[in-house]
């Protein structure tokens, strides 16, 4: 009878995990649906342990091979994180320091001095904690075929390296900002220091002890782990042509891998800082990895929460590719999450979130469901358009069936219920938008609240959507002729836009090598114009009084541009939209 009692509660206990199972796995299939992704793979971690592995859709839009929880996937800047362990781990050998120069060590190639680097030199830490100063946010890759520059054309921005050379522009230690570049001369470095290329050493000294047996940093992929990977898909769901990129700035962005040898990396520093075996690093190094250095960064890891809900992890995208790790630095807990397309919503936050709610964790935000009131179609139409939620990043919303939705993609992302006339709240997270007008009734934008981060901030409109308006007639034909020929020099970048009249000296500067969309520019047409000289809009350093939105043809399919322009005319920069 005892055993029978055991064997029904076992039953039971196994019918509760399959349903729940089941549901999670309902999320996540109705999220990619939702979202036209193709492939994703999923590790959760509980207990310290890999819980659940899984595999989803396809490995490419084409649906005929599924996804399988070997499937390899390029981790982009996750590849940092996991990089970061291999020069920690050259610390503690005592082959490099965290904050010595770093040019004592290496040898094929210097961090070129100047007036910035007079009194603070670049050092490992500043490197791991982006405060160094060096320039170059992140890597676009190199297509299948393209001839592959080394690290060092890469340091120096010579051919046939597709970005600007890595530099120091402000003071190390000064500030907080992202680089890429920092992380491919932490690349250079360890190779100088261990004579070792760098898949290799990083496959012999943190890939095979933490068990990560199906990631490799080869660059390109031998032919017989090609054949086990995915295939990338643009935010628009078109193939990445030849499948992938190449990516020689293996540290920052070159890491083929799982979700579930990233759960086992994950793992690996949870045991170090609980003292346990199974880990790379020690302890005491571990915890530094994880202290804040600045901006709620650490060694190669991002921080979030307290100091009782603390997490560790990094976000990754390379050309097709988006890749997420988060896990708790001391309950055992995490979510690797890894897709074959660059999805710009909250996907991959709304299926964290489901898991966590899902298991009970600590540290994560609990929704309020909003109560909707209703609101009129005029007034929720007025709401539609576009945003500039931060520098160079706008939102968009669209407004369906008394909700607003925001757009990203092409698809529709993030549900906002309206609870007073002006007012949304977000279903997915504890986050409203509250819509402003001037005198005249006209919306302006909105004021941002996020009660999970405690912050408030003003998102001033940048204009309505392209095809809610006709085509009308060019108010200024010469000012158009103007855009165009300086947009034509943007797209070649070098000489040809050095020597260009109509932009900014920032946008100069920032599209020196070029613009990869539109690839050419045959016309534009007038659809609409918004004065925002008092919305506090900037772009490639110079303050925006109009944006211009015109319908772009091109070699592509036709889309509309939005023009940045300045008080004097001048182009300061453009963004590609569907309408």
């Amino acid at each position: 009878m005892k055993n029978q009692r055991i064997l029904l509660i076992l039953s039971f206990l196994l019918i509760v995990c399959h349903v729940q199972a089941d549901d999670l796995d309902d999320f996540i299939r109705s999220q990619m649906q939702k979202r036209g992704i193709p492939g994703l793979s999923l590790a959760v971690i509980q207990d310290g342990k890999i819980l659940k592995t899984q595999s989803y859709g396809f490995i490419d839009k084409g649906g005929k091979v599924p996804v399988t929880t070997n499937t390899l996937f390029q981790a982009g800047s996750v590849s940092k994180s996991v990089a970061a362990m291999g020069a920690l781990y050259l610390v503690e050998q005592d082959k490099l320091s965290l904050d010595e120069n770093i040019n004592v060590k290496l040898q094929s190639w210097k961090v070129p001095d100047n007036e910035f680097t007079n009194d603070k030199k670049v050092t490992l830490r500043g490197i791991l904690s982006h405060t160094t100063g060096l320039t170059v946010h992140g890597f676009p890759g190199y297509a299948v075929g393209a001839k592959i520059p080394s690290v060092i054309q890469i340091l120096d921005g010579t051919a046939p390296a597709n970005t600007p050379p890595v530099r120091v522009d402000f003071v190390p230690g000064s500030r907080w900002r992202y680089s890429g570049g920092g992380y491919t001369v932490m690349q250079q470095l360890m190779v100088d220091v261990t004579g070792a290329a760098f898949p290799e050493f990083m496959k012999n000294n943190v890939l095979a002890p933490l068990g990560m047996k199906n990631s490799s940093y080869q660059q390109p992929l031998p032919p017989e782990l090609a054949n086990l990977t995915a295939t990338g898909h643009y935010n628009n769901r078109s193939l990445v042509e030849g499948r992938w990129h190449i990516y020689p700035e293996m540290a920052a962005a070159g890491l083929w891998t799982t979700a579930s040898d990233l759960a086992r990396f994950a793992i690996s520093i949870q045991n170090a800082y609980a003292g346990k075996s199974g880990s790379v690093l020690s302890q005491s190094m571990t915890r530094q990895m994880l202290t804040d250095q600045k901006n709620r960064d650490g060694l190669g890891v991002f921080l979030q929460g307290d100091s009782t809900t603390l997490r560790f992890g990094h976000n990754g995208r390379d050309e097709g590719f988006d890749a997420l790790l988060t896990a708790s630095v001391d309950k055992g807990q995490g979510v690797v999450i890894m897709i074959n397309a660059n999805d710009n919503s909250h996907m991959m936050g709304r299926i964290v979130d489901f898991i966590a709610d899902y298991y009970h964790w600590d540290g994560f935000p609990v929704k309020t469901k909003p109560a909707a009131v209703d609101v009129d179609p005029k007034t929720l139409e007025a709401f539609k358009g576009r945003y500039e939620l931060f520098n160079n990043r706008i939102v968009t919303f669209e407004a369906n069936n008394q909700r607003l939705f925001t757009i990203e993609d092409g698809f529709a992302d993030e549900e906002f219920v309206p609870v007073a006339k002006n007012k949304f709240m977000s279903a997915d997270r504890n986050v409203s938008v509250t819509f402003t007008t001037d005198a005249n009734g006209t919306v302006t934008g909105f004021t941002l609240q996020d009660n999970d981060q405690g912050y408030e901030r003003s998102i001033p409109r940048i204009g309505p959507l392209a095809d809610t308006h006709k085509t009308n007639a060019d108010p200024n034909p010469a000012r158009t002729l103007k855009i165009t020929t300086a947009l034509r020099a943007t797209i070649k970048g070098g000489q040809v836009l050095e020597e260009a009249s109509g932009l900014t000296l920032g946008a100069k500067r920032d599209f020196a090598g070029g613009m990869r969309e539109p690839e050419t520019l045959k016309s534009l047409t007038f659809i609409h114009s918004e004065k925002v000289a008092d919305r506090g809009i900037q772009r490639h350093e110079s303050d925006v009084s109009e944006i211009v939105t015109y319908r772009l043809k091109s070699n592509q399919p036709d889309t509309y541009i939005l023009v940045h322009l300045t008080s004097d005319g001048l182009v300061t920069d453009c963004d590609l939209v569907e309408k």
